[in-house]
């Protein structure tokens, strides 16, 4: 049984415990030392999209034995395709099982749901205890503003003050070895330890909220348990233990479980609404996705009343952390709102380090150019393993027939590189001398940012490929404007499959990781982002050194990079080609039959292409402009704007929308952005592109590439990119 982070983690348990040989384990939104992926997927339509599976055992889900997805409510079932989607590509199986509270799904929905699995070579089932149909008027937004703000005017906030509620710490007998949570999956022994353990700790629990002998305070007839986001389980079955407790000594009392949440709900002081109250705080752990607001419903009733005399708050010891007990903080409000508040930190247990890579007789090292690439050696070391003696090409329709069937990962193979004819490359020139002084201007602002934090003793690392070729001219302005010497290398991260841990294990033993800044091209919403800080932090925590996550780019529009030397969405002329652009050199790939526990991942060095390389034309050009536009990046920096940028995530949101308005179901399919939209029309199977209308120039080769391969381009407003490229799901065949 799998259930999702936040809501349906207390849920999935449930369903796992009432079939009892099940084991269980669910999603979560917080990266755990000790404990690698093995899994990602996205729930697109939510306030907190990433899912991580983190399973101790790393077999856990390989099993053939159907896989039951417990959700709170499946509305358009775009979350499980994604799980399914990612699930097959590691562990296939034939059967999956959807058990739900509430199925809205259309008709279209269900179709779509259907067409996936026969993709997948699967079978989904749903099982639901009500299905539903969800209509919106068209007005509805209009209608809920103005219905908010009257009922905000109509709303009183709580009363200020009060007494404060006397805190109590309680320790409980928690079994050893046994994490309070199935972050890391659980079994049935687990589930019997639970079943002897929880009423125990519930007796004491009854000890510290009904004292034998009061001490001056009431004795609770209310009492709340409350969880933490996606530690629900154990508090409900408290909670549960606890009211059992009280029956059975006649005690009469009201006994309720609840959790803090991510989810944003409006609460309103209005007879006849749900949530009459609403308390925000802080976060106070360290989640994947970001530290934004928290959330606790229904703590007060009508008028600010107390619902509860006693709260007994449930968290497990990561969750345990200065920001709870902070002014503000979780702890210090919940004081506000009850008259004893006991706190229950369950511990973490030692979790079993991820395994590492064994032992190296031999050491890798980079590769240069001329023997691997056409780069300068000076330019970039490639961390990096040669296989251009292997062929690994496939035509684009087979391969991306296999990528979305699930049957392979699409860094199994490489595309075959399109060789670009006369027109594109007379495209290319023009655009390269249109832009190349927009790009060396935001090569020096992503530098001087860079510059300002780590100083002299940077280590550029860029993300191959795309990432290379700004690698390369970040070091040049460091050396031609800054007059400073910065060590360059290029390594591989893989969506889905992660960092190479062998490059950064050489990054480590010849360099200090904190000097490490990791250099990619652009964004387009973000993905590649999240998988580095996803990486980063799993490395760590299996045992290897730090590496700040930043990512330093040249062009930020999915406001996803803190360094970046722009967020215009524009034409940078090296996403123009291939290899042709990017010293002829491969994207890389990572397959077990080629690459050894003690490899760097591997590409290909394109040598028969050398007669088309425009590598060094890019750089030369680029560079040329340093000295022009030098003062102007100067005067940037002076007005701060080499500082930390703010990351929003916006492209990530602008792409669930397009998602919506194109019923797509897996946000891998849509790829924003001038950069990521050219790759679409030269390596994956596109189905259209939509581009913004006052593109302009921006967009020639686009409109060149699309019309070379009979690809439709729809001029879209209010886009936030300056393109869009969708696309084909389930392509295969002659497609």
């Amino acid at each position: 049984v799998l259930g999702y982070a936040e809501t349906a983690t207390g849920l999935g348990h449930a369903v796992a415990d009432a079939l009892r040989t099940a084991r269980y384990l669910h999603s979560t939104r917080r990266a755990v030392a000790g404990v690698a992926p093995v899994a990602g997927f996205d729930e697109e339509h939510s306030h907190a999209v990433a899912h991580l599976l983190l399973p101790a055992d790393p077999n856990l889900l390989a099993g053939g034995e159907p896989l039951v997805l417990v959700d709170d409510e499946l509305s358009t079932g775009s979350t499980v395709l994604n799980t399914v989607t990612a699930l097959q590509s590691r562990h296939p199986r034939s059967r999956y099982v959807v058990a739900t509270l509430l199925d809205l799904r259309s008709p279209a929905d269900r179709e779509r749901m259907a067409r996936t699995a026969d993709a997948l070579h699967t079978r989904i089932d749903v099982v639901a205890l009500a299905s539903g149909r969800l209509e919106l008027r068209a007005d509805v937004l209009e209608r809920g503003t103005a219905l908010v703000a009257d009922a905000l005017a109509a709303s009183k906030p709580p009363p200020a003050g009060g007494p404060r509620a006397h805190v109590s710490e309680l320790e409980l007998p928690w079994p050893p070895g046994l994490a309070p949570d199935a972050r890391h999956g659980c079994d049935p022994a687990d589930r019997g330890t639970w079943d002897t353990a929880l009423p125990l700790m519930a007796r004491q629990i009854a000890g510290a909220v009904w004292p034998a002998a009061p001490t001056g305070r009431s004795t609770a007839r209310t009492v709340l348990v409350l969880g933490v986001e996606e530690l629900i389980h154990v508090p409900v079955r408290l909670a549960v233990s606890l009211a059992e407790d009280a029956e059975a000594v006649g005690r009469e009392v009201e006994v309720r479980a609840s959790s803090t949440t991510r989810s944003p709900v409006l609460g309103l002081d209005v007879p006849g609404y749900a949530i009459r109250h609403a308390m925000t705080f802080p976060a106070h752990d360290a989640p994947s996705d970001g530290p934004g607001p928290r959330y606790a419903y229904n703590l007060l009733g009508p008028a600010g009343a107390r619902r509860f005399d006693a709260i007994v708050l449930v968290l497990d010891a990561p969750a345990d952390t200065p920001a709870l007990r902070a002014g503000g903080g979780l702890l210090e409000q919940l004081r506000g709102v009850c008259e004893h508040l006991v706190v229950v930190t369950a511990p973490q247990p030692v979790t079993k380090p991820a395994a590492r890579r064994t032992e190296r007789t031999a050491p890798p090292e980079p590769l240069h150019g001329p023997a691997f690439g056409s780069y300068d050696a000076a330019e970039v070391g490639w961390l990096l393993t040669d296989l251009s003696h292997i062929p690994l090409e496939a035509p684009l329709a087979q391969r991306e027939a296999a990528v979305q069937s699930g049957r392979a990962h699409y860094a199994e193979s490489l595309p075959i590189e399109y060789v670009p004819g006369a027109a594109y490359l007379e495209m290319f020139e023009r655009s390269l001398q249109l832009s190349a002084a927009r790009v060396a201007h935001a090569v020096g602002l992503v530098t001087e940012a860079v510059l300002a934090r780590r100083g002299e003793r940077t280590v550029l690392v860029s993300l191959a490929r795309a990432g290379t070729p700004v690698g390369i001219l970040m070091r040049r302005w460091a050396q031609q404007v800054a007059r400073t010497e910065l060590p360059h290398y290029a390594v591989s991260i893989v969506r889905g499959r992660g960092i190479d841990t062998v490059a950064l294990q050489w990054l480590t033993d010849h360099h200090h990781p904190a000097d490490v800044v990791f250099v990619d091209g652009w964004t387009g919403k973000g993905a590649i982002a999240r998988e580095l800080t996803a990486a980063l932090t799993a490395y760590a925590g299996a045992g290897g050194a730090h590496f700040d996550s930043d990512l330093a780019v040249l062009a930020d529009p999915g406001w996803a990079a803190p360094l970046a030397g722009t967020r215009d969405d524009f034409l940078i002329p090296s996403a123009c080609l291939n290899s042709t652009v990017s010293g002829l050199v491969s994207r890389t790939v990572l397959r077990a039959d080629l690459i050894g526990p003690n490899d760097f991942h591997g590409a290909k060095f394109y040598r028969d292409l050398g007669d088309g390389d425009v590598s060094a034309r890019f750089l030369d050009a680029v560079a040329a402009e340093f000295t022009t536009v030098a003062p102007a990046v100067r005067d940037d920096v002076r007005q701060g704007g080499a500082g930390k940028r703010p990351v929003t995530w916006r492209g990530w949101a602008a792409v669930e929308k397009i998602c919506a308005d194109e019923g797509i179901a897996d946000v891998n399919l849509v790829k924003p952005g001038v950069g990521e939209t050219t790759r679409v029309l030269l390596r994956r199977v596109p189905h259209k592109v939509l581009a913004r209308a006052d593109a302009g120039a921006d967009l020639d080769h686009i409109r060149l590439l699309a019309d070379e391969r009979g690809v439709p381009v729809e001029t879209v407003d209010n886009l936030p990119y300056s393109c869009v490229g969708l696309i084909a799901a389930g392509a295969g065949g002659d497609s």
